[in-house]
């Protein structure tokens, strides 16, 4: 058991902690800032995935929105479990569509697979078979001593698509919130309080959450 103080002392104790919290929450906010300035690399090359309606590009997986978020879900094999638990930590996906970016799955397996285990789950985020191509290579999930789990951040403008960020092992595992996943992203949460670049629209705090069934045009 840890030390047990009166309640006075205990009060005393957290606020002393809570100043060094508060201090990891403003360099978490300039860190941030600063992944939002990296620069990014071009997509040349042509991917193809399989999913609920064939196949796709990596641009269909955009879903018209500005921003992409792939998490890269290890099932060459059978599904992981770290990985499975991370998708059961995702937020409801209507909050991420709601500032401009598409968040999906993709995964090494056939495409029947994942489907079979997405309904076992329970899970709506879309999933996509990269089978038969070089995504997981290029992208980092794959490597020499097999698959590998992680995320990626793309941004396009129109039909031209980047590679801004990518995390894995660590970086990854603090993930859960729908707040975690934006803040990835070039354009962040989108809210007047962030420090972004001059290019992104940001609108008030709090004010374009909606309860996830009230979201309009989705």
């Amino acid at each position: 058991m840890n030390q047990i103080l009166s309640e006075q002392e205990w009060q005393s104790a957290l606020d002393a902690f809570r100043v060094k919290e508060k201090e990891h929450t403003r360099i978490r906010d300039v860190l941030n800032a600063e992944r939002r300035r990296l620069p990014m690399t071009q997509i040349s090359k042509t991917y193809n995935f399989t999913g609920p309606n064939d196949k796709v590009s990596l641009l269909d997986l955009f879903e018209g929105r500005k921003q992409l978020i792939v998490y890269h879900f290890m099932f060459a094999e059978s599904p992981c479990t770290g990985c499975s638990m991370m998708v059961d930590n995702m937020g409801h996906i209507a909050h991420i569509h709601a500032r401009n970016t598409s968040l999906v799955l993709v995964s090494l397996a056939p495409y029947s697979k994942l489907a079979a285990y997405q309904e076992r789950m329970g899970w709506d985020t879309p999933w996509y078979s990269s089978e038969g191509s070089d995504f997981n290579r290029d992208f980092g999930a794959t490597r020499e001593d097999g698959e590998m789990f992680g995320v990626s951040v793309f941004i396009r403008d129109n039909d031209t698509i980047y590679r801004s960020y990518h995390t894995t092992q660590r970086g990854a595992e603090y993930l859960g919130s729908n707040f975690s996943y934006l803040d990835l992203t070039p354009m962040g949460r989108q809210e007047l309080w962030e420090d972004s670049p001059e290019w992104v629209s940001q609108t008030p705090p709090y004010q374009w959450w909606c309860k996830h069934d009230e979201y309009g045009g989705d």
